[in-house]
């Protein structure tokens, strides 16, 4: 098997990660912050500890500021919606800006605050050179606009958002942030108060190599935490006589039991990718990408999609002689995993003028030329196949 879709989910994990989730299971799967016995202490310590790695990646000083959730989706409706409604119960008029290439997990989250708290919003064009983005997004804030919402990087071809400008162009603006980080959290060096992030929304299990099940939300070191709605409602081990949720962060904004053993699995992950460094773990991808855009640019019948100021470690490619889909089901026959169609993402296909359907090849930490080379001959091979 060659795996080449690591932008939907890394494989393989390093090999700490599936030891320390065993030996969670097997030796402190207590919960944590509900009782006094070692059990529960020990797991609510690797809790800890895996709130200061992430907040360490992120060079945020409050690990207190990250709260942990299932996936990337569940964290920007903490922080997007929760940010939203919480506003909106003030009677707050409010409007936002999105990009062009958002996944749905942003589209779809802003058209149900737009039906249910009012909430109006714009979208700006992210392709192009950082002076046009930012140009683009300037001329859509209003004097209501409470937040800009983007992806840093588009999971549908490689394009990468100039984060870092728009950042300070929202600071400058008094304008919230909240990042997407879901395909550049692991690859780029991202500092939450150097680049102006208000919130960021993170997977555990792609480029941080962490397991299914785990991500996180990190605010920054300022963040109100008043202004934040809860997303979900139950025990946290914290002021239990209280009928209310409160606002103290984590707590208020973890109900329930967290997951451990998927936040001992992304502490391992986080781990391994600063023990690398994000820039060697990015550098290696793009070496593999930039061989699959030589060969693939020269190839009959393949069209890659490369955007104006192509930067990522995405390959996306439709070819004229079948479609995307099928050439991924046929080359997954032969044992390769990529993934074909949109990406839950019509809007950036939309903007990309796919026609709808792409093929994406996305490396990861263990991916290298060889396997990249194989995946050309046998694409080749199954082009000139009726």
């Amino acid at each position: 098997m060659i795996y080449f879709d690591n932008a939907a989910t890394s494989f393989p994990k390093p090999e700490g990660v599936a030891g320390a989730i065993v030996r969670c299971m097997k030796e402190y799967c207590g919960n944590p912050g509900r009782s006094g016995h070692i059990m529960s202490v020990r797991a609510a310590e690797a809790v800890y500890d895996a709130r200061c790695e992430a907040a360490g990646l992120i060079a945020l000083e409050k690990p207190e500021n990250i709260i942990f959730t299932q996936n990337a989706t569940h964290a920007r409706n903490l922080a997007v919606g929760g940010y939203v409604r919480g506003l909106g119960s003030r009677g707050e008029r409010q409007h936002i800006l999105i990009s062009d290439l958002e996944h749905n997990s942003v589209l779809r989250l802003v058209e149900r605050l737009k039906r249910e708290c009012g909430l109006s919003y714009d979208v700006f064009g992210a392709l192009g050179d950082e002076k046009k983005v930012i140009a683009g997004i300037r001329a859509k804030l209003r004097p209501y606009t409470r937040a800009v919402v983007c992806t840093g990087a588009s999971n549908v071809a490689p394009a990468v958002l100039p984060f870092k400008r728009i950042g300070a162009l929202c600071r400058e603006q008094g304008v919230a942030f909240f990042l997407d980080a879901a395909q550049i959290i692991g690859l780029y060096d991202i500092n939450m108060a150097r680049d102006g992030i208000t919130a960021l929304c993170a997977p555990g299990h792609k480029a941080l190599y962490g397991p299914q099940g785990s991500g996180f939300a990190a605010f920054c070191e300022e963040f109100d935490f008043s202004l934040l709605s809860p997303l979900m409602f139950g025990g946290n081990g914290v002021d239990s006589l209280d009928r209310e949720m409160g606002y103290r962060q984590p707590e208020s904004f973890e109900a329930g039991t967290v997951a451990v053993p998927s936040i001992v699995g992304l502490r391992e992950g986080i781990r391994f990718v600063r023990g690398l460094g994000t820039d060697y773990l990015r550098e290696k991808e793009e070496r593999v990408c930039r061989y699959l855009q030589s060969e693939f640019g020269n190839m009959r019948g393949v069209k890659l999609v490369l955007p104006e100021a192509e930067e990522g470690c995405l390959v996306t490619l439709t070819c004229g002689v079948k479609p995307p889909t099928r050439l991924a089901e046929e080359l997954a026959s032969r044992g390769y995993c990529m993934r074909a169609g949109l990406h839950c993402a019509p809007l950036a296909h939309e903007t990309l003028k796919t026609g709808g359907d792409a093929l994406r090849i996305s490396p990861g930490a263990f991916s290298n030329v060889y396997e990249a080379e194989k995946l050309v001959d046998d694409t080749a091979r199954l082009l000139k196949m009726p």
